[in-house]
């Protein structure tokens, strides 16, 4: 279950009111008159089952609430009620197959920022990858892949894509690029520093690495996991299910690579940074590719659900 808490102008509380009454799914109405400040007007609450969340949301922005008034939706951890286990059951679907687009758009919008704090965690993910494949040590690598933060301007990119937001697109590719570029910035800057102090060295670059060769040798099972992974991504995004999104992080070699292109950079070997690269982008596209696409199967599904309910209303 969802809970809405809407801020509105007193001459649209009848307005809004009938709308939620009107939504299969909703429930717990509750009118505070004059209880809003900022803006000035009434407070109106409600609970509405996941699957009828989207509707909702969209139909009161429709008619310009967020515009004149506040929309703020919680979700509910508990809800011990006859009345809400019966819109959840009367709303169209499972809420977890439900998709919250204006959720997914406002986290999207969040994490493809380029902020200092991305900054930070791309950059340290990459240094802390670099020690990884020059130790040949993968438990460094992947909690290298664990830090990194790329996977929100991913997500912000196919969310761009699938609801045609060319702002959103520019900001989350933004991020990706100049992320990476400073990212693999540093982190040369900071193999030239371990070089100087005898902790790196380009034997260890170029010497058997049993765990973390890969990283420079991408082929179709890069691929493939990146698209699986992104995919996995997607749908834990979508379904709220955040925990599954460690598993995806620890699944593509995006950082891992960035580091090891770095370092190759460093020591001026171009074999290993462009295979390095190639592994970075294709599994940059493979998780596009696949959390583009996982959003338009949910997208179609979804509709010929309502589709469906409609008609039996009818």
């Amino acid at each position: 279950m969802l809970h809405l808490r809407l801020m509105i102008p007193a001459d649209r509380t009848e307005e809004v009111v009938g709308l939620v009454e009107s939504t299969v799914g909703a429930t717990h109405l509750a009118v505070v008159p004059g209880a809003s400040r900022d803006p000035r007007g009434d407070l109106v609450m409600c609970d509405v089952a996941r699957e009828a969340g989207d509707e909702l949301i969209g139909a009161l922005r429709g008619i310009g609430i967020a515009e004149c008034g506040s929309i703020a939706v919680e979700n509910i951890d508990l809800s011990l009620s006859a009345r809400a286990d019966r819109a959840e059951e009367d709303a169209p679907g499972e809420g977890a197959d439900a998709v919250l687009w204006e959720q997914l758009a406002d986290a999207t919008h969040e994490e493809s920022t380029l902020s200092a704090t991305y900054l930070a965690f791309l950059a340290l993910a990459t240094m802390i990858a670099a020690c990884g494949v020059v130790l040949d040590n993968a438990i460094l690598v992947v909690g290298a892949m664990a830090v990194g933060p790329e996977f929100g301007p991913l997500a912000g990119l196919c969310t761009a894509i699938v609801r045609r937001a060319p702002r959103l697109a520019l900001r989350s590719a933004i991020a990706l690029i100049a992320g990476f570029a400073a990212a693999m910035a540093l982190t040369v800057a900071f193999s030239f520093f371990m070089d100087a102090v005898g902790l790196f060295t380009e034997a260890k670059l170029e010497g058997k690495r049993p765990n973390t060769g890969f990283v420079y040798a991408p082929d179709w099972f890069s691929f493939v996991v990146a698209v699986l992974a992104g995919a996995a991504g997607m749908l834990s995004l979508t379904s709220a299910k955040s925990g599954a999104l460690v598993g995806v992080a620890i699944s593509v070699t995006t950082v891992p690579a960035a580091a090891n292109a770095a370092i190759a950079l460093s020591y001026g070997d171009l074999g290993q940074t462009w295979g390095s690269s190639k592994q970075l982008l294709l599994n940059l596209l493979g998780i596009v590719v696949a959390g583009t696409l996982t959003l338009l199967v949910q997208k179609y599904f979804w509709t010929k659900q309502r589709e469906r309910t409609a008609r039996k209303t009818i």
